[in-house]
């Protein structure tokens, strides 16, 4: 069954699927349902790292599961709160990010990805701060993906974050698109026209309910089709600007963590498919 996002008719990488999407099945396990599902990689987070930490295991025994578990890995998370830190946090945010590069590395995939986190700042402490993280990931020859989040008290509006990343002057450090918050945020369907393809360094994706956020940051996430995003516009541009990464489906839903994994994964894998499939039909 591995493989099957490929084996569609779409210019992308394939289909990753976040483990967040799976957060309540402990890793191994989350991993092992993604290659059953016929998911081409996963994207793995900091939080997926500690929790195994907690319970005991070191860093490569870590990297070891993830390994074993036979996918490619599409991005690797930092600990968010980086952007906005100060003092002995940012130095510790900063030591756990360099520890990501090294997984990264060791995981033989080339893209960091990072949402906002907690915290708040000026936009000038942001530019430095991505400055800084461009130039550590870049050390190891990472990119770094950066996720505009519309629920963040300062970088709420993706023209903010576009701004802080040109300011930052890194060529490394782009944009991690993700189909939800552009939703939210009112950049319906092809809303992000105005973004050149050279920015966009990743894409993640879920559906969004007829209904206002559930919570901060959403656990209301939907598989493709289940909600008001229109998916041909949003895939179509997205090939058209000439992203040709993955696609990581991430859709943390408390009433998916409460259902059967293997459902809850092949289910968002083939809606993933018919989105695809009426985005780019064969033939066309």
């Amino acid at each position: 069954m591995a493989g099957q996002g490929k084996l569609m008719h779409h210019p992308f990488a394939g289909i990753a699927l976040h483990i967040w999407t799976l957060d309540t099945t402990p890793l191994p396990e989350a991993i092992a349902t993604a290659k059953r599902a016929g998911f081409d990689a996963v994207e793995v987070r900091r939080v997926d790292f500690r929790r195994q930490f907690e319970a005991g295991l070191s860093n490569s025994a870590v990297l070891e599961i993830i390994r074993n578990g036979g996918l490619k890995i599409s991005a690797v998370g930092v600990e968010y709160g980086w952007i906005f830190g100060q003092g002995d946090e940012s130095k510790r945010l900063f030591g756990v990010f360099r520890e990501s590069c090294e997984n990264a590395v060791a995981l033989g995939c080339d893209l960091l990805m990072s949402a906002l986190g907690p915290g708040t700042g000026t936009l000038g402490t942001a530019v430095a701060s991505v400055r800084n993280a461009g130039d550590l990931a870049a050390e190891f020859g990472l990119r770094l993906a950066l996720e505009f989040q519309f629920q963040h008290p300062i970088v709420n509006r993706l023209e903010i974050l576009r701004d802080i990343i040109a300011r930052a002057g890194r060529r490394n450090v782009g944009l991690l698109l993700d189909a939800y918050h552009l939703q939210r945020h009112g950049r319906i369907g092809r809303g992000f026209e105005d973004v050149p393809g050279a920015e966009i360094f990743y894409f993640q994706y879920s559906d969004v309910p007829d209904a206002l956020p559930n919570a901060a940051p959403p656990t209301d996430r939907l598989a493709p089709g289940a909600g008001v995003v229109p998916w041909a516009d949003v895939l179509q541009l997205l090939a058209d600007k000439g992203y040709r990464g993955f696609l990581s489906y991430e859709a943390p839903n408390t009433a998916y963590w409460n259902s059967p994994a293997n459902e809850v994964a092949r289910q968002g894998l083939v809606a993933t498919q018919h989105v695809l499939g009426q985005a780019f039909p064969a033939g066309a």
